[in-house]
Parts: structure tokens; C-alpha cells; sequence
């Protein structure tokens, strides 16, 4: 087995046993024993729980990364990707947490540990966001005066609405269908839409 694909799955055990017992209640020796590896490949790859607790979060916002950039390259307007972006990043964090059971807890009680392995993603996001605002501004869709300034302030919303999402405090009952129009609207008028008159 490839050293890539041996840590792959010391990683994939490990977030099985922290999805069903919680991080506190799974030791390193039940990592290596699940993955049926010894506690010496274990360590060759990962110094401390911690280290595979940040490998585990690394890889579901890895998956979180490779949804959005499938979006963002989607042959369709800005306005509509803004919304897809918005919305795929709340579904696949909402997908993660409730896939990774008692690591819904732990998702939320270590949050500046999972905030410490975030910054990456959320520089990519950000800049993903800045292509997109950039597309639409050339296409006269948007109308934004410091695009990276209006992709931080969306990153940052969208995050916000995170926990309540999850939770479904947000648009409670209502379908995905029936709220996209009022969230589209909103982005809409947030992000200065032009109507593009035919001559």
C-alpha cells in the first residue's frame, strides 16, 4: 500500500471511531488497531490524536473545496453561481457534521482547533469568491467597487449562518426550492445588479 493511500485510511478509520465515540473516547491504539496497522505506522504518519483530529477536518473541508470549485466552473451567470456557492457550502458543511455523528460535538466544542485547520480553506473560498465577483463585474452583471472587500464580507456571512443552518433555524420547513428565489433576490440586490438592457 502506497504511503498516501496508508494514511488515507489511518485517516478514514480515525473519523469513524471520532464519529462514533467522540475524539476524548478514542485513543491511538484504537486507531491502530481498527486500521489494522500497528502503533508504529501510526505514529510514522500522526504524532498525537490531535495531528489526525486536524488530518480528519482537513479532509471533509477538502471535500467541502472540491464541491465549490465544481460550481464556480459550471457554464452558467455569476448572479446564479453566487447562489449555488452560498448554498453548496452550507448543504456540504450540514452533509459533514450530521455524516461524522458524535463529531457534531466536537465539531462545535473545539472550534479553535477546527477554526486553525479552516484557514486555508477559507482563503480559497475567499478567492474563489473574488473570481466569481470578478466574472460578473466584467460581464456588467455586478456592480462592486472593491471586489476582494465584498468576497470577504459573503465568506464571512456564509459562515455565520453555519450553526443555524445545521441546526435548521434558518427558513424553518421551507424547502431549498422555495427559499433560492428570496436568497437570490437578496444577493441580488446586495451585490448591485444591473439590469442589462437589449438595444
Amino acid at each position: 500500500m502506497s504511503i498516501s493511500k496508508t494514511r488515507q485510511k489511518l485517516v478514514d478509520v480515525a473519523r469513524q471511531l471520532f464519529a462514533k465515540n467522540g475524539m476524548e473516547n478514542t485513543t491511538m491504539n484504537d486507531i491502530a488497531l481498527a486500521s489494522g496497522k500497528g502503533r508504529r505506522t501510526l505514529y510514522t504518519y500522526f504524532k498525537s490524536k490531535e495531528d489526525i483530529y486536524y488530518a480528519v477536518i482537513e479532509g471533509e473541508l477538502e471535500r467541502l473545496s472540491d464541491k465549490l470549485d465544481e460550481v464556480a466552473a459550471r457554464k452558467i451567470r455569476p448572479q446564479d453561481k453566487v447562489v449555488e456557492l452560498i448554498y453548496t457550502h452550507l448543504n456540504m458543511i450540514r452533509e459533514t457534521v450530521v455524516r461524522n455523528g458524535n463529531l457534531r460535538a466536537e465539531f462545535f466544542r473545539n472550534i479553535w482547533m477546527v477554526e486553525k485547520v479552516r484557514k486555508s480553506f477559507d482563503a480559497a473560498e475567499i478567492e474563489l469568491f473574488c473570481k466569481v465577483f470578478r466574472e460578473g463585474k466584467e460581464d456588467g452583471e455586478f456592480d462592486i467597487d472593491n471586489v476582494d472587500l465584498v468576497a470577504n464580507i459573503t465568506h464571512y456571512c456564509i459562515k455565520g449562518l453555519e450553526v443555524p443552518y445545521i441546526y435548521g433555524r434558518i427558513a424553518h420547513g421551507l424547502s431549498e426550492e422555495a427559499t433560492k428565489p428570496q436568497v437570490a433576490k437578496f444577493v441580488y440586490g446586495a451585490l448591485g445588479h444591473i439590469t442589462i438592457k437589449n438595444n
